[in-house]
C-alpha cells in the first residue's frame, strides 16, 4: 500500500456533517482563485479543478478531442516522457487523474502534504507543457477506439448515444464526448495542442482545495501550478438548447432485456425553480424506494428490477433522462406505464406525505457528499462551476425545507404538462 493510499484509508473528515466546515475563498498572488476547506487530521491534501467548455469545444467534425487531451495530460510533460512522468506520480504516491465531460476538462490530485511541491510541479508540467508523443497518443488512440467498439454492442452505450443525438441534433451535446471511430482516427498531435492551447485558461479555471494547507501556503502551491497558462480561453460560442422531442426510436438488437431510455425537456441551474423541479424530480423518479415510478413499475406490478427519472442540468441546456429495462414483450407496457404516471404527476402532483419524505431523504443524505477530503473538494467544485455561493451549503437544506406542495405542484406542470417525452429502446422486437 502507497503512503499516500495508507493515509487515504484512515481520512474521517467532517463527521458532524458540512454543517461544520469553513470555507475560504482563496486569492493567489498572481490571482488565481481557489475554495479551501484546510483541515490539519490527516497530512494530504485533495485538489479538483475545471477547466469550462469541455468537449463542446471539440471541432465539429472531429468530436472525440477533449476526451483524448484528457487521457493524455498525464502521459509525458515537459522533459518528462510517458514512462518517467508516471514513475514520478509513484516514487511520490501522487494521484493524478483527468477527464473529459461535455461542460469541462476535469482534473483530480491527491498528495501528501510533504510531496506537495513535486506535486505542484508534475500538475504544472501536465497542463503546460504536455508532451503527446506518438507512443502514448497511438496507445490512448486505440484504447479510446477499443472502447467505442465495444460500445457499440453495449445497449446501454447506444440507447444513452441514441438519446443524446435524437435530443440534441445539430448541437455539441448531441455528438458523443468520446467520438466516433472516424473522427478519432483522424484527431492529429495539432488538434491536440490547439484545444489546451485555447479551452485550458486563467479566466475558465475552478479550483477547489482541501486538505492540511492554510491560505497563505495554497496561494503559493496554486501559482506554482496554475502559472505559465493562457490568461483567456479562446473558445467557439455554444447555443443554448432546448432538447428536441424524436418519435419513439427502436434499435435492434439481440439480448435478453429491452433497454429503455427516456428524454425531455429540463431545467438548467440557474433556473429560479431549479429547487422545487429537484424535489419534483425526486418524487417521481428519484430512483429510490419511495418514487412513484418505483411504485407502479417495480413494486406494484415487477415489470423491472430499476426505474430512474431525473433533472441533467448542462451549461447551455436542461433536460430530464430516465431510464429502465424490461423484457422485451412487456417494453410496451412499462413505456406506456411510464408515460402514464409522468401525466398523472403533471396534474395531480404528490401528497404531501411525499413531499415529506422526499424533503427528509433530500436534506438527510446531503451530509454523505462531505464525508472524504476528496469528495468535499468535487462538491466545492461543482458549487462553483454552478455559480453557488460559497454559504451555498449553509442555504441549501432550508431551500430545500422552503418548497411547498403548491411549488412541486406547478413546477411538476411545467416539466411534464405537455407529455413530450422521447422514448428509446433497444433490444429485441415487441412481439
Amino acid at each position: 500500500m502507497s503512503r499516500l493510499a495508507a493515509a487515504l484509508a484512515f481520512i474521517v473528515l467532517f463527521a458532524s456533517g458540512a454543517s461544520a466546515m469553513n470555507i475560504d475563498r482563496v486569492v493567489s498572488p498572481h490571482g488565481i482563485e481557489a475554495w479551501l476547506v484546510h483541515d490539519d487530521t490527516v497530512p494530504l491534501i485533495a485538489m479538483s479543478f475545471a477547466f469550462t467548455g469541455g468537449a463542446s469545444q471539440d471541432p465539429a467534425g472531429r468530436p472525440g478531442v477533449a476526451n483524448m487531451v484528457s487521457g493524455l495530460l498525464d502521459e509525458g510533460a515537459g522533459d518528462l516522457d510517458s514512462q518517467a512522468f508516471q514513475a514520478a506520480l509513484d516514487d511520490s504516491s501522487i494521484e493524478l487523474s483527468f477527464d473529459a465531460g461535455r461542460d469541462t476538462l476535469s482534473g483530480d490530485l491527491r498528495t501528501l502534504i510533504e510531496d506537495r511541491d513535486q506535486a505542484a510541479h508534475l500538475l504544472h508540467l501536465a497542463l503546460t507543457a504536455p508532451r503527446f508523443d506518438s507512443e502514448p497518443v497511438e496507445r490512448i488512440r486505440a484504447q479510446i477506439l477499443s472502447g467505442i467498439k465495444r460500445g457499440a454492442h453495449d445497449p446501454n452505450t447506444v440507447a444513452n448515444d441514441a438519446l443524446m443525438t435524437a435530443s440534441f441534433p445539430g448541437h455539441p451535446y448531441g455528438r458523443p464526448v468520446r467520438g466516433t471511430e472516424e473522427s478519432v482516427g483522424a484527431i492529429a498531435v495539432g488538434d491536440l495542442r490547439q484545444w489546451t492551447q485555447r479551452n485550458m485558461a486563467r479566466d475558465n479555471l475552478k479550483v477547489a482545495v482541501v486538505g492540511a494547507i492554510d491560505s497563505a501556503a495554497l496561494g503559493k502551491f496554486l501559482d506554482e501550478i496554475f502559472d505559465g497558462l493562457p490568461a483567456k480561453a479562446e473558445q467557439a460560442p455554444v447555443a443554448d438548447a432546448i432538447p428536441a422531442i424524436a418519435p419513439q426510436i427502436n434499435i435492434e438488437m439481440s439480448i435478453p432485456q429491452t433497454v429503455i431510455r427516456i428524454g425531455g425537456k429540463g431545467l438548467k441551474r440557474d433556473d429560479p425553480e431549479f429547487i422545487p423541479a429537484t424535489v419534483a424530480s425526486y418524487i417521481l423518479g428519484g430512483g429510490g424506494f419511495e418514487s412513484r415510478l418505483y411504485g407502479e413499475v417495480r413494486e406494484k406490478r415487477g415489470l423491472a428490477y430499476s426505474v430512474s427519472l431525473g433533472l441533467v442540468p448542462f451549461n447551455h441546456a436542461g433536460a430530464i433522462f430516465g431510464s429502465t429495462s424490461t423484457r422485451a414483450d412487456q417494453a410496451s407496457d412499462v413505456v406506456a406505464l411510464i408515460q402514464s404516471e409522468v401525466k398523472r404527476f403533471a396534474e395531480d402532483g404528490p401528497t404531501e406525505a411525499e413531499l415529506a419524505a422526499a424533503k427528509s431523504y433530500l436534506t438527510g443524505s446531503y451530509a454523505l457528499r462531505f464525508n472524504t477530503s476528496g469528495k468535499i473538494a468535487d462538491e466545492l467544485l461543482s458549487m462553483q462551476l454552478d455559480n453557488l455561493g460559497i454559504d451555498w451549503i449553509d442555504k441549501r437544506n432550508a431551500a430545500i425545507n422552503a418548497v411547498t406542495i403548491d411549488d412541486v405542484r406547478r413546477v411538476a406542470r411545467r416539466l411534464f404538462g405537455s407529455g413530450d417525452l422521447t422514448i428509446v429502446r433497444v433490444g429485441e422486437p415487441s412481439t
